[in-house]
């Protein structure tokens, strides 16, 4: 049997062991283990879960991780979500849809310290939801701006998903932050274009608030300052290169912990909830990267991402038409499992590929990170979805999934515009 198959086989059975519930991390581990045990020899699986992970984890650059999660925590403790949401509220409320782009507005600000799709469609989500109600919002766009809007969390620096994509690849996280940028802006732009746009042809699905005057809108500005000074210093630091982007997760986190202090609401109580969750989320994400090592490792000796590489190259077809073809893989791969996982369990394959076909690896990792997390807003996952299901108990799933049906075109719209003018990811 050669290498090939045998990597074609433990695919299979690592979808399989994913299918009868087994958590991704333990079905790769083991997977991967298996794998090299039988390509290689017992010696070098062993060789990989002890020396090739000690090395991993040994890793300053890897401390990053919980130290952007524990920001996000502290911050989310302090209530940083009810200003933002308060703010946006009083510059957009009183707009046909203001309440729509309330919540995409908040959700890229929360989304931006947060790092997670579900925890920024659950806070946003909380606080939203009545308020929909009260001003007589349709169900499918208040529901689905909420679904769609969480979406950001996992693509606005500082995010948890690029830092294990710049992990994973090998890639500076300072770039991929900064890359990020306009392709955020960008597609938030295009949320808030796409709630125009329908309601400026059905008034009913968002009817406009009450005006605020200037004065009431001055008076958020400093109850959101803090946070954007934060955003603004870690990222701009990484930017100017005052410090790295290990340094930058600890002067976040030490940032964050003085905002909760002068507010007074870092209680004793508060604290080790944030540690808790921080611990928790960690250590789920370090599991990931290093169960994502061994099942690397063995496809990799198998050589099958080179073989698929070469086969692709091959091809007699233009690397446009390649690549909407990989993305068409991420669409459905996002669409039937958590994003994160299907990035780490597809990257080792693709990553190759996309290099032989002369693409910009950290363009590649952008326009990655963008179309898996479409998967979080369409069946039959839709984790986003599914949220505000729960926080949503009277709407019907099939409206929330209309509802952030809405956004797939701002979605579309994004994606090839990186495509077709990848100079917007700028680094």
């Amino acid at each position: 049997m050669s290498a090939t198959v045998i990597a074609l086989l433990g695919i299979l059975a690592l979808f399989i062991l994913m299918m009868l519930r087994m958590p991704i991390s333990f079905a790769m581990f083991l997977v991967g283990f298996i794998g090299l045990v039988v390509v290689a020899s017992p010696e070098a699986a062993f060789k990989v879960t002890t020396t090739d992970l000690w090395s991993q984890f040994s890793d300053y650059s890897l401390s990053v991780i919980p130290m952007y999660i524990l920001m996000g925590e502290v911050v989310f403790r302090a209530g940083i979500t009810d200003k933002l949401f308060h703010a946006a509220y009083k510059w957009v409320g009183q707009l046909k849809g203001g309440m729509a782009w309330t919540i995409i507005l908040a959700s890229a600000g929360f989304g931006s310290i947060c790092g997670s799709n579900s925890a920024t469609a659950a806070m946003i989500g909380t606080m939203a939801i009545p308020e929909m109600k009260k001003y007589k919002y349709d169900d499918a766009l208040s529901t689905g701006s909420i679904a769609g809007g969480g979406t950001l969390g996992i693509i606005i620096p500082p995010s948890t998903v690029l830092l294990v994509i710049a992990l994973q690849m090998e890639l500076s996280i300072r770039d991929l932050f900064i890359a990020s940028i306009v392709p955020s802006i960008l597609l938030v732009s295009l949320f808030l274009l796409t709630v125009w746009v329908l309601c400026q042809r059905n008034p009913e699905l968002g009817p406009a608030g009450p005006k605020s005057t200037m004065l009431e809108k001055m008076k958020v500005i400093p109850g959101v300052f803090p946070t954007l000074a934060l955003l603004v210093f870690v990222i701009g630091g990484l930017f100017m290169g005052w410090f790295t982007a290990t340094e930058s997760g600890a002067i976040g986190t030490f940032g964050a912990l003085v905002y909760a202090v002068i507010l007074k609401k870092l209680t004793w109580e508060n604290f080790k909830k944030a540690a808790f969750d921080t611990l928790r989320a960690s250590a789920m994400v370090v599991m990931l990267v290093a169960s994502a090592l061994v099942f690397g490792r063995f496809l990799t000796i198998t050589r099958l991402p080179f073989e698929v590489a070469d086969w692709v190259s091959a091809l007699p077809l233009h690397p446009f038409f390649i690549m909407l073809g990989i993305y068409l893989v991420f669409v459905v791969g996002g669409a039937i499992m958590d994003a994160l996982g299907f990035l780490i369990i597809s990257i080792p394959i693709f990553f190759p590929t996309a290099l032989s076909l002369g693409f910009d690896p950290v363009w590649f990792a952008i326009v990655l990170c963008i179309i898996t997390s479409v998967g979080a807003i369409t069946p039959p996952v839709g984790i986003n979805v599914f949220v505000v299901k729960g926080l949503a108990p009277s709407v019907p799933i099939t409206t929330i999934f209309r509802g952030a049906g809405y956004f797939l075109f701002a979605y579309m719209v994004c994606i090839l515009l990186l495509t077709i003018f990848p100079a917007l990811v700028y680094y």
